[in-house]
């Protein structure tokens, strides 16, 4: 990492006080930037113009990771609220960072935008290759935009905007709300309140056959950061750690780290999302040296306790 990329500059990043957010700006901090400026949701509305326009003046870089993101039952609920509130963040956001010449943009994107069907491992270039799975869809798509619109600024205005694609993530932080909630939060939550009242089961949604792969919170905020100093092109580039699991191997693991000894259920009229996720993670090495360094089982155990250690 570079500390001289750093100096002197003032850096908003919008989500900052969010999971993958608070960990980016810790790691922010102790590269000594001029300024890190963090808006909260309640008191800045990203989706409105004005109020993106007041945030981006006088800011060197943006990194934009806010976003409404949750589980497969929450995309359900919520499939337009999802669509509109993450396009107008981004929209908004680029439109006034360009106007306010900004110097460096940086769009988080989803592993949702790829399409339902694609080849394994996840490669940048099949990102159009079909439609997205249809339960995270309207999410998948309105992150999915911030690309094109990355595309066509560097293309009409010279705008540097990145677009990065992280795949799912998980540690210390995480959002454990069960409305809300990505499946390892979901899952240590059920696996430690079970063992807490004796539950002789616990009920897991599908077949347990999908699979997905994960990427430890502090690997994904140093791979922003590598990104952030030294990526300056309008190809997309995958986050991840080239690790594959299928979600009944990680229900087994989960109630291995807790300490479960109950049975585990599953729920077959309960819809599986997407039957397979495992990225191609070459080009993030190849263009800012970057490769995940935290054991999968580490990662749990570190996410397990932080979640213990709050109840």
């Amino acid at each position: 990492m570079k500390k001289a990329f750093w100096k002197n500059k003032t850096v908003l990043v919008t989500g900052g006080a969010g999971f993958l957010g608070s960990h980016l700006v810790d790691l922010i901090k102790t590269m000594n930037p001029k300024k890190i400026i963090v808006p909260r949701s309640k008191d800045y509305d990203l989706r409105e113009k004005a109020v993106c326009a007041k945030l981006v003046k006088n800011i060197d870089v943006v990194i934009h990771l806010a976003a409404n993101v949750g589980g497969i039952g929450y995309n359900q609920e919520y499939p337009g609220t999802l669509f509109y509130d993450n396009l107008m963040m981004g929209i908004h956001l680029m439109e006034e960072a360009r106007k306010a010449k900004v110097k460096k943009f940086v769009g988080i994107g989803t592993i949702c935008a790829y399409p339902k069907f694609t080849p394994i491992p996840f490669k940048e270039e099949n990102l159009w290759n079909g439609y997205p799975e249809e339960t995270n869809a309207p999410y998948g798509l309105a992150k999915k935009m911030l690309l094109v619109q990355a595309q066509a600024y560097r293309d009409e205005y010279n705008f540097n905007a990145i677009y990065l694609l992280p795949v799912n993530l998980y540690g210390p932080g995480d959002n454990f709300d069960p409305k809300s909630s990505h499946v390892i939060p979901a899952l240590i939550k059920k696996f430690v309140d079970a063992k807490n009242k004796k539950k002789p089961s616990v009920e897991i949604w599908g077949t347990g056959k999908p699979t997905r792969e994960f990427l430890y919170v502090e690997d994904a905020a140093k791979a922003i950061i590598l990104a952030t100093e030294s990526y300056n092109s309008t190809e997309p580039v995958n986050l991840g750690s080239s690790f594959e699991i299928s979600i009944r191997d990680l229900a087994q693991t989960i109630k291995k780290v807790v300490g479960y000894k109950g049975k585990v259920v599953f729920n077959t009229d309960k819809p599986d999302g997407q039957p397979r996720r495992k990225l191609s993670v070459s080009r993030a090495k190849k263009e800012f040296g970057f490769e995940s360094e935290t054991s999968f089982e580490d990662g749990l155990k570190k996410t397990a306790e932080w979640y213990q250690a709050q109840k």
